[in-house]
């Protein structure tokens, strides 16, 4: 019996050790949460920040991490779901994660961004574009993209001042992203004096447009602005072709991806899509665009390059703050200026960029884009 209990101490102690051991690792290394969609209909855009926040880990970590520390990289899925955000938040609480790059989708961002806010955790989003996000006075929350409120009027404008098209319809998907950024394009539209004649929502997941399409036939219209992602517009472009509908299309970011052309084939051909400029283009970045291919990634999708900004703002916020008290690393994002491959970004005191401008490109049924003409 004593043999017995001895043995249980020192299984008990080991473990104990163990533990201690595990908690220690721990301690040496600085967790950056990772989230959004790994899985669902919008993956791919996912697929863009985990690629572009883990090269920038891996990358900060090759040159020592941060005050001696590595970063970790701990991947969530949320399947850019609402319900499944918030779970994840949860989670990240309970990981005791205190720095999340993520999430994508804005209905996803906005609910989860209330539980980060609450618990002291910062989130940096490389994608979540709907003002709402950081209007409400939150210090824990930011972003490395610009707003719909500056990406729908840039639409807007380029549609009225560059298409001139005579009737146009703004097709939304009824989400807080899609809805939002179609009301952003339809205002600037009608203050450009250009008619809508059609404002109307389909639902996420919709297969058949049919009557959608033959209702703008019906309307003449001649151009169509769409706000959602890329699985539904590839649809309409598909059976709008099919269809007859003589109309060119716009979309947003969210339908900024090779996808699109899987699904609309030629139909996609000379899609305007508003997107992030193309700093995989930029020469000072080629270093870092090969080490992409390196990996065999794609540096060239619209949230790589903002995912690997954010995570090196956390990092410089960090060593600026000499501190990983969240409190002093968000003051010390909301006071800088960071030097990152997007360009110097510097925030407001919403924790917006303070200069974010989208560009228009025309998109290629190959997948590939272009600058769109400015006459």
């Amino acid at each position: 019996m004593t043999k017995g209990i001895n043995q249980i101490s020192k299984l008990f102690a080991a473990l104990v050790l163990a533990g201690v051991a595990s908690h220690s690792f721990a301690a040496d290394t600085i967790k950056i949460g990772i989230a959004g969609p790994k899985t669902g209909a919008v993956a791919q855009y996912g697929d863009m920040q985990f690629s572009g926040a883990k090269m920038a880990i891996d990358q900060i970590n090759a040159k020592g991490g941060v005050d001696g520390k590595k970063l970790e990289a701990v991947d969530y899925d949320d399947a850019c779901d609402p319900k499944q955000a918030v779970a994840i938040a949860n989670k990240v609480v309970n990981d005791g994660v205190k720095f999340v790059v993520g999430h994508l989708c804005s209905s996803s961002t906005q609910p989860a961004s209330d539980i980060y806010e609450d618990e002291g955790i910062i989130m940096v989003t490389p994608a979540a574009t709907s003002p709402e996000i950081t209007a409400r006075g939150y210090k824990m929350i930011f972003r490395t993209i610009g707003l719909d409120s500056a990406q729908g009027p840039a639409a807007g404008d380029y549609i009225a001042k560059q298409v001139k098209p005579k009737i146009v319809a703004v097709i939304h998907d009824k989400q807080q992203y899609g809805e939002g950024i179609a009301t952003a394009v339809k205002q600037t539209l009608e203050k450009d004096g250009v008619k809508v004649a059609l404002f109307e929502g389909i639902n996420a997941g919709d297969k058949d447009f049919s009557s959608l399409i033959a209702k703008m036939k019906q309307a003449n219209v001649d151009f169509v602005y769409y706000g959602g992602y890329h699985p539904e517009l590839g649809l309409i472009l598909r059976q709008a072709q099919e269809k007859g509908l003589k109309a060119g299309f716009m979309g947003p970011e969210g339908v900024g991806n090779a996808s699109i052309s899987q699904i609309a084939q030629d139909a996609s051909e000379g899609l305007l899509v508003t997107l992030p400029k193309s700093f995989d283009q930029d020469p000072a970045n080629n270093e870092l665009v090969a080490a992409f291919k390196a990996k065999k990634e794609d540096p060239s999708g619209p949230f790589v390059f903002p995912a690997y900004a954010a995570v090196e703002v956390i990092a410089d916020a960090i060593k600026t703050a000499k501190s990983e008290d969240t409190a002093k690393v968000a003051a010390a994002i909301h006071a800088g200026t960071f030097k990152t491959p997007t360009g110097d970004l510097s925030f407001d005191a919403k924790g917006d960029l303070k200069d974010f401008k989208f560009v228009v490109y025309t998109w290629h049924k190959d997948g590939t884009k272009t600058e769109a003409p400015v006459k």
